[in-house]
C-alpha cells in the first residue's frame, strides 16, 4: 500500500495567525484571558489552548467586564464588538483578514444603497458574523440554486453579492450564474471570494483524486472546508471519509486499496495527520508515505498591534 499526502494541507494563514494570537495574548496578558466561541474549528486546537489557560465562551456577556477578550477567526457582527465596547473589554480580533474583506466589500455595497446577496451556510459561525455587518433586512443569505430562484426582490433593486469564503469552487459557480442569470445586473466578484487556502487545497485534492483508491480527509464534522474536501473525493466516485482522530478509523475502508490519498481542512493540525499515517502504517504494510505538490504557499499575516 502506498500514501500520498496532499500538499498544500492543514493550517492556512488566518488559522495561523489566530493561534498565534491566543498564545501571545496568554504570555502578554497571562491568565484568564477569553475566547468567545471556538478560535478555528478543531477540538484538538481548542483543547490544546485550553489547557494553557484560555477559556472559552459562546457570548462576551459570559467575561468579565474589563477582561481581554478574543473573537474567532470566523469573525464576528457588529453587534458583539458593541457589546464588548459596552463592557468594557480590551479586545483582540483574530478575525481572518480575508473575512474582514468580505465585510468591508458587505458595507460598502450597503452604503451605496445595494441590497446584498450572502452565498453561505446558514448557521456556520463565518455567515454569522457576515450577515451582521449590516442592519438586518438589508442582506439575503443563499446556499443552492434553488434559494436563488425562489429569492424575491423588487426588479430594479441594486444588487451585489459576496460570498462565504470556505465554499468549494464548484457550488459558488453555480450559484453565481444563477444570480447573474436571474439578475444580470449584480455586482460581485466572477470568482466569489473564496480565500486561497480553500482553492489550493481543493485543487490539490482534485489531483490527488486522480491517483487513489481512497481519499482521508482530516478535520472537523463542522469544518466547511473540510467538508467540501470530503466531498470532491465523493464527486470523483472515490470512497472519501472525513477524519477528526485516529478513533475515527475503520479497518474495512482499506479493503482492496493500494493507494490511499489523504489531506486536511484549513483547521487541522499537522499532528492529527501524522497520526493518521501511523494508523495506518500500524495495520497494513505501508510501503510508501510521500508528498504530492500542487504548489507551495507562502502567505502569511501580521498579528494585532496589540501583540506587535
Amino acid at each position: 500500500m502506498k500514501i500520498i499526502l496532499a500538499n498544500p494541507r492543514g493550517f492556512c494563514a488566518g488559522v495561523d495567525r489566530a493561534i498565534q494570537i491566543v498564545e501571545r495574548s496568554l504570555e502578554k496578558f497571562g491568565i484568564p484571558i477569553y475566547v468567545r466561541h471556538e478560535i478555528v474549528h478543531n477540538k484538538t486546537v481548542v483543547n490544546r489552548l485550553r489547557d494553557m489557560g484560555a477559556t472559552f465562551v459562546e457570548e462576551v456577556d459570559e467575561v468579565p467586564e474589563g477582561a481581554v477578550v478574543i473573537f474567532s477567526a470566523h469573525g464576528v457582527a457588529e453587534s458583539v464588538y458593541e457589546r464588548a465596547k459596552k463592557r468594557n473589554q480590551i479586545v483582540i480580533d483574530a478575525s481572518c483578514p480575508l473575512v474582514k474583506k468580505v465585510h468591508s466589500s458587505a458595507k460598502r455595497h450597503s452604503a451605496r444603497g445595494s441590497h446584498v446577496i450572502l452565498i453561505g451556510h446558514a448557521g456556520h459561525a463565518e455567515v454569522e458574523g457576515t450577515l451582521g455587518q449590516i442592519e438586518e433586512g438589508q442582506m439575503s443569505l443563499v446556499a443552492t440554486v434553488e434559494d436563488v430562484e425562489n429569492l424575491q426582490i423588487p426588479e430594479h433593486e441594486n444588487l451585489a453579492y459576496i460570498t462565504q469564503t470556505t465554499l468549494s469552487v464548484n457550488e459558488t459557480k453555480d450559484v453565481i450564474l444563477a444570480l447573474k442569470a436571474k439578475y444580470p445586473y449584480i455586482e460581485g466578484p466572477d470568482k466569489g471570494d473564496l480565500c486561497y487556502a480553500t482553492t489550493n487545497r481543493q485543487a490539490a485534492v482534485q489531483e490527488l483524486c486522480k491517483e487513489v483508491d481512497l481519499l482521508l480527509i482530516i478535520g472537523a464534522s463542522y469544518s466547511s472546508n473540510s467538508n467540501r474536501l470530503c466531498e470532491m473525493g465523493e464527486t470523483a466516485g472515490i470512497p472519501s471519509y472525513l477524519i477528526g482522530e485516529t478513533t475515527d478509523m475503520r479497518k474495512e475502508w482499506f479493503e482492496g486499496v493500494k493507494i490511499v490519498g489523504v489531506s486536511s481542512g484549513a483547521s487541522a493540525p499537522e499532528e492529527v495527520v501524522q497520526h493518521v499515517v501511523e494508523w495506518i502504517r500500524n495495520h497494513f504494510n505501508v510501503e510508501k508515505v510521500e508528498n504530492s505538490i500542487f504548489l507551495e504557499e507562502n502567505v502569511r499575516f501580521s498579528l494585532p498591534s496589540e501583540l506587535q
